[in-house]
């Protein structure tokens, strides 16, 4: 099987069911495992970046607001590449290339060019690329589109043995956050200006590491905030992980909370309780570093450190 990810959660996946050496064409994005950054990317950002979250979050909402796409895709060299399966989602337009330029592609690879209708017509048709599109919400979706990927692709032994590996380690979080008292009320932060919620499977994490979520939006999209209803909900901890920021952009972004009065009188920042994690890599990608998220916070909790991200 010839496979191209265009989500680095799904690349991340496929490498940790043993089906690495059958993905054949990756995002610009999917720099992890290492071994993914050697492949043909296919995708390239189509707004400029910003310096700023600020900046950044005008991008983007220009962008979106337009209509337009925020990525591009090498729709010759997605033909070149012959895949038999192209793994994509629908979850999030801001996160990977949309499903709509994927489908197009798709049915253009899938298509068969009328100047050459009569030529290997069968074995056009005998190769027919699959689009699989993973939309997880929660971090039991997350498992189960690790199965689903091992079923489609052959690789449903390697799928096993990760999922036995991640519910083993789930299962000793559960075990060491169960024997503690309450943990600290949680505000993770998925982008820092404007302050967005975190959604989806982050506020899971916090619970299984041992905190208590506040101003989250569990199994459904982040959600702008105010900084007074920040103020009024006085988290006693806070997590700092924009979405698609690694650790130093992250701490640049906390940084820049400096010149706001509310974030600056927060008990949890005088405290010192606030984490700097590299959103990029645990918590944004839905995929088995998840988990590593959870054990991180754990840690975190347990010992008090200002960064440990």
């Amino acid at each position: 099987m010839r496979i191209v990810s265009l989500l680095p959660s799904a690349t991340e996946i496929l490498f940790g069911i043993g089906a690495g050496e059958e993905v054949v064409g990756v995002t610009h994005e999917c720099d992890y495992p290492p071994e993914a950054l050697g492949l043909p990317t296919l995708t390239s950002a189509s707004t400029p970046g910003g310096t700023t979250s600020a900046e950044i979050d005008h991008h983007v909402r220009a962008a979106v607001h337009a209509g337009s796409s925020l990525y591009h895709l090498g729709s010759a060299l997605l033909a070149r590449l012959e895949p038999d399966l192209i793994v994509t989602q629908e979850l999030c337009a801001v996160c990977a290339v949309s499903y709509e330029i994927v489908d197009s592609a798709t049915k253009l690879l899938n298509s068969c060019d009328p100047e050459r209708s009569n030529v290997m017509l069968s074995a056009v048709e005998a190769r027919r690329t699959r689009i699989v599109s993973l939309e997880p919400a929660s971090l039991q979706d997350v498992f189960a589109n690790i199965a689903t990927l091992g079923e489609i692709t052959g690789h449903a032994k390697g799928a096993r043995s990760l999922l036995a590996q991640l519910e083993s380690r789930v299962a000793a979080l559960r075990v060491r956050t169960a024997a503690s008292a309450t943990g600290p009320r949680t505000l993770v932060l998925e982008w820092t200006d404007p302050p967005m919620s975190a959604g989806h499977w982050i506020p899971e994490l916090v619970e299984l590491a041992g905190g208590v979520p506040v101003l989250a939006n569990p199994g459904a999209n982040s959600q702008r905030l105010e900084w007074a209803a920040i103020a009024q909900a006085s988290p006693e901890a806070i997590i700092v992980a924009p979405c698609g920021f690694d650790l130093t952009k992250t701490r640049r972004a906390i940084e820049e909370l400096e010149a706001i009065e509310t974030w600056r009188s927060l008990a949890a920042r005088r405290a010192g309780r606030v984490l700097a994690l590299d959103g990029n890599a645990y918590l944004s990608r839905p995929g088995p570093r998840l988990v590593d998220a959870a054990e991180i916070l754990e840690r975190w909790y347990t010992s008090g450190a200002e960064y440990a991200g």
